[in-house]
């Protein structure tokens, strides 16, 4: 998922990116994204960003999304414990900027920002732990 924020009164573009890659010990290759249609965000609006798990049982994984800025390193969000009751683990830095969600029944991980800034420019993905 390739998000783009641009300052108001500027167009943005939310397009989606498909990959069988790894990054940083979590596999991507069996993750799928279903690509939502084109939007238009601003600073201070939300975006819910999807990620349609096919190929294995997600349950049975922890679901980690990470995000890396143009020409910056990987940074990591946080994980949801697929299935289970826990509430998902944040990294400090962006625990009270998303929301990960899931639902079981259909097999998809969300992630969720309020306010967006400018700095939210980023590619997003949706991976699962190793084994």
């Amino acid at each position: 998922m390739k998000l783009f924020i641009e300052p108001a009164g500027a167009e943005a573009d939310v397009c989606q990116v498909v990959g069988g890659q790894k990054v940083h010990g979590f596999s991507c290759q069996e993750i799928s994204m279903d690509q939502s249609p084109p939007q238009v965000k601003k600073p201070g609006e939300s975006v819910k960003i999807s990620c349609k798990i096919s190929g294995f049982d997600m349950t049975s994984y922890f679901m980690s999304w990470i995000r890396q800025k143009p020409g910056k390193a990987l940074e990591w969000i946080g994980y949801v414990n697929s299935g289970s009751t826990d509430e998902p683990t944040y990294a400090d830095s962006m625990k009270d900027h998303f929301i990960l969600t899931e639902d079981v029944s259909t097999s998809t991980q969300f992630l969720e920002a309020k306010s967006l800034r400018a700095e939210d420019t980023a590619v997003y993905y949706c991976a699962r732990e190793t084994r």
